[in-house]
């Protein structure tokens, strides 16, 4: 079967639809856009349906590929000044190996900021020939997922794919309609001919989500820029990985994924390896489930609940003091890691930023994604700070 997944474009694509029609709502008293007063920490949730029948593995690969350079481009946006939480949450459709029941259709992960999970499960996937049904998977993400409720939060879903987008026994139109009415655009990624996948609906949903339509080449090869910052970053990512102080049942293990997905990363580019170390510089990288450090930042009082038996086992004969003591190190030594990456990660975008105009391609919808998101926040009243 036809398919795709191209996350980056999907990610990129939609967040471009700028199609808000916000403007239309200005008062003749005043013109300036009202923020709305926000009861909850600012979010932005995207929702990636994929395409998993078969001839995806091209896409999967630029997916796993971009997934980084997303978050960092999303990380670039502020609302009041604050940072948001990102959450992104992963479907797969369109694949025999799921049951006919569901739709051939399968939740990988809920909206989560637990990036290393996505990023796991992104590199867990794999194809298989099916049925999409396009209109089945916008419900089922609309409906299961836990979107935000205050219209500050940007929420999105991206549905790439390449067969008619009208199959299956859901309307799709329906589907997009409830998902309209939770403040939720819809974005298409179509996988071959512009005009083919507008005859197939896909330019259809998209509008329907007052979202953005693109279509994609399924077999473009990711293009990546070498900078003189990388290796100086690769440096400091094994650095910032000691500082990482395990707990908890899961405790152990999350750290292990946490090296495993740097390795995932790694074996698809150099580039994108420091793609992901930049992540981890900011604060949407956050892992106080298991993480010591993040924890005691969330809950300065952690400490003095966790069980001796839950720290590792160099920690379980010291005192809280001395505990406190050595989380208290290792917070300063992330700290200044982080700034450093963050300075190099800065230098990095700049070169790469620099060497794009000069060969005047489009990198694999790299520059299409990082326009379309910032293009969609300013629309929602969000600021860009790189």
């Amino acid at each position: 079967m036809k398919t795709t997944l191209l996350i980056p474009a999907l990610l990129a694509t939609a967040i471009s639809f700028a199609s808000c029609n916000s403007s239309n709502a200005n008062s003749k008293k005043n013109t300036a856009i009202e923020k709305p007063i926000v009861t909850e920490k600012t979010k932005i949730q995207v929702a990636l349906l994929l395409d998993t029948s078969s001839s995806m593995d091209g896409l999967i690969d630029q997916a796993k590929s971009r997934l980084w350079n997303i978050v960092n481009t999303l990380t670039t946006l502020k609302y009041d000044g604050k940072a948001p939480d990102i959450e992104i949450a992963l479907y797969e459709y369109g694949n025999d190996g799921l049951s006919q029941k569901s739709n051939y259709i399968r939740q990988i992960a809920p909206l989560s900021t637990d990036l290393d999970l996505i990023s796991e499960k992104l590199f867990s996937l794999s194809t298989n020939g099916g049925s999409e049904y396009c209109g089945a998977v916008i419900q089922d993400a609309t409906r299961q997922l836990k979107w935000a409720k205050d219209n500050n939060n940007m929420k999105l879903i991206y549905i790439a794919g390449n067969e008619e987008f009208n199959q299956g026994g859901i309307n799709y139109k329906e589907a997009i309609s409830n998902a309209l009415k939770n403040d939720i655009y819809v974005n298409t990624i179509y996988c071959g001919d512009k005009t083919q996948g507008i005859n197939e609906l896909w330019k259809n949903g998209a509008d329907y989500g007052k979202g953005k339509y693109f279509n994609i080449d399924s077999n473009e090869t990711v293009r990546y820029i070498a900078t003189p910052y990388d290796d100086e970053i690769t440096k400091c990512n094994e650095k910032i990985n000691k500082t990482y102080i395990s707990y908890g049942a899961k405790g152990s293990a999350k750290k292990m994924n946490q090296e495993t997905q740097d390795k995932n990363a790694q074996k698809v580019s150099a580039s994108n390896y420091a793609e992901r170390a930049v992540s981890k510089s900011k604060a949407v990288y956050k892992n106080e489930s298991w993480d010591l450090v993040d924890k005691v930042k969330d809950d300065k009082t952690a400490i003095s609940k966790i069980k001796k038996e839950e720290l590792p086992k160099e920690l379980q004969n010291k005192s809280e003091a001395e505990i406190k003591t050595i989380v208290a190190q290792k917070t300063k030594e992330r700290e200044t890691i982080q700034k450093e990456i963050g300075e190099l990660g800065k230098k990095r975008q700049q070169y790469i930023d620099t060497e794009t105009k000069k060969t005047k391609k489009q990198d694999d919808l790299g520059n299409a994604i990082s326009t379309s998101i910032i293009g969609f926040a300013k629309v929602k009243g969000y600021t860009v700070e790189k």
